[in-house]
């Protein structure tokens, strides 16, 4: 895991590697470009939850924290703690802002943004966003800061289809050293939500129990594994 500002922490899994582009192979690239310094300003990642934002928004601060200081920040996760949270930002050399949408709208956090936006633009620095839309479609109240924003690299990211998905979950399995069977993907795919952060979590979860009882991924041990964890909730 890697540490970084806010106390927030970089999953291993979340690198290029193990995304698979799909359609969004211009995304990617141009992610990879960031994090190698190649492409500065501003850049926004829209699209539906599980096309893949987070994912690269994470990586993307991963490559770039080992030649500068980078950053990855959840503004879901941390709107409640306020405005502040964003002052020492400006002196990263990249930073990825999570989910801005959450906090559009609100005067004293697109205050806060603008300025982070133009002090790390003035420092040469590499801003990308990510939100459930494009910069034009979001609530702004500076005008200033949203026509900054829709003036950046904006990449649309869509979700995987079902093919591209299957292959996404063997690639995740396989870099994690698992032996992930056809039928068992299928039958996951079929039960459980199609989108990728849904999938990923139960992949995740269901490798941390497969190491735990020394079991192969096979259809009966994971209805084993998911009657458990119904039961440990209903406790």
């Amino acid at each position: 895991m890697r540490q970084i500002p806010l106390g927030v922490r970089l999953p291993d899994r979340a690198v290029f590697a193990s995304f698979l582009p799909g359609h969004n192979t211009q995304a990617l690239e141009h992610a990879q470009r960031i994090a190698h310094a190649a492409a500065p300003g501003i850049t926004w990642l829209c699209g539906p939850t599980g096309a893949g934002k987070t994912h690269l928004l994470q990586a993307m601060c991963a490559a770039a924290s080992e030649r500068v200081r980078a950053g990855y920040v959840p503004l879901a996760d941390v709107a409640t703690l306020g405005v502040g949270v964003l002052e020492g930002l400006p002196q990263l050399q990249c930073l990825c802002l999570d989910d801005i949408d959450r906090v559009a709208g609100q005067p004293d956090w697109e205050r806060g943004i603008f300025g982070l936006l133009r002090e790390m633009e003035e420092a040469g620095g590499r801003l990308a966003m990510s939100a459930g839309a494009p910069p034009a479609l979001v609530g702004w109240t500076l005008a200033d800061l949203a026509s900054r924003c829709a003036a950046g690299t904006v990449l649309q990211l869509r979700v995987l289809d079902e093919g591209e998905q299957h292959a996404a979950l063997q690639l995740r399995a396989r870099l994690r050293g698992v032996e992930l069977p056809d039928e068992t993907l299928h039958w996951l795919q079929r039960r459980f939500p199609r989108d990728m952060r849904t999938l990923y979590e139960l992949l995740d979860t269901l490798d941390e129990a497969s190491l735990a009882a020394q079991r192969r991924l096979t259809i009966p041990f994971i209805r084993e594994v998911l009657r458990h964890s119904a039961r440990t909730r209903g406790d």
